[in-house]
């Protein structure tokens, strides 16, 4: 799977972690949704981290298509929020 970083770049990823991603994709929704704002914060890094150690950077002048578009790090609430589908910023 190709994934996307806003203002990063892309990596590739395994299938086989997207199960590991959710876990976290439902933590940010659930406060989300409560308005936890340091958790969200929280959260939203340690996603963004995890991405980043399980994936494999593609090199610079590489543009594929991209499975999965996960906002900066320093994305706010509402700007996620906008990002988000019905199953959060990771499909099942």
């Amino acid at each position: 799977m190709i994934v996307r970083i806003m203002g990063e770049g892309q990596l590739t990823l395994a299938d086989s972690h997207v199960a590991e991603l959710n876990k976290l994709d439902d933590e940010l929704l659930a406060e989300m949704e409560s308005g936890d704002g340091a958790g969200f914060r929280s959260t939203l890094e340690a996603l963004l981290d995890k991405v980043r150690e399980l994936g494999s950077p593609l090199p610079d002048d590489s543009l594929e298509p991209s499975e999965l578009i996960l906002p900066t790090s320093g994305a706010t609430l509402e700007e996620v929020r906008d990002m988000l589908g019905d199953d959060g910023l990771i499909p099942g």
